[in-house]
C-alpha cells in the first residue's frame, strides 16, 4: 500500500504510457521511480447444494414436541412447537406454536 505524500490519498497502480506507476485519484499526484507491485483480486463462488423444507398448511404436527403453553384462542395448556430462523443470523430464532386442541398457531419472537 502507498501513500500520496502530497495529500495522504491511498494511492492505486495504473499504466501510464506503458508503465505501472502510482496514481493519486484525489489530487492527481503520480509517482516516479518507485517500482510499482500491481495484484489483482480474483473472486470464484462456487454453487452450493442447499436442501429446503417446506411445511404445509395440511401437515400434522404430531411429529413436534409439545410444551405446556397457554393457547390464545381456546386457554388450552398444551402445544406442539419448532424454532426456525427467520431473520438475520445474529438474531434469535422464531418459536412457533401449534395448540393440541384447536389447532390455532401462533409465534413468539
Amino acid at each position: 500500500m502507498k501513500f500520496c505524500k502530497k495529500c495522504g490519498n491511498l494511492m492505486i497502480a495504473e499504466k501510464i504510457r506503458g508503465k505501472l506507476k502510482y496514481t493519486c485519484r484525489k489530487c492527481g499526484h503520480v509517482s516516479s521511480g518507485e517500482k510499482v507491485a500491481s495484484t489483482a483480486v480474483i473472486e470464484e463462488k462456487i454453487p452450493e447444494e442447499k436442501k429446503v423444507t417446506v411445511v404445509t398448511e395440511d401437515e400434522t404436527f404430531e411429529q413436534y414436541p409439545k410444551t405446556r403453553i397457554m393457547c390464545p384462542e381456546c386457554d388450552n395448556n398444551e402445544a406442539y412447537w419448532y424454532m426456525q430462523q427467520t431473520r438475520a443470523a445474529d438474531e434469535p430464532p422464531t418459536r412457533f406454536y401449534c395448540c393440541t386442541k384447536c389447532g390455532h398457531k401462533w409465534r413468539e419472537y
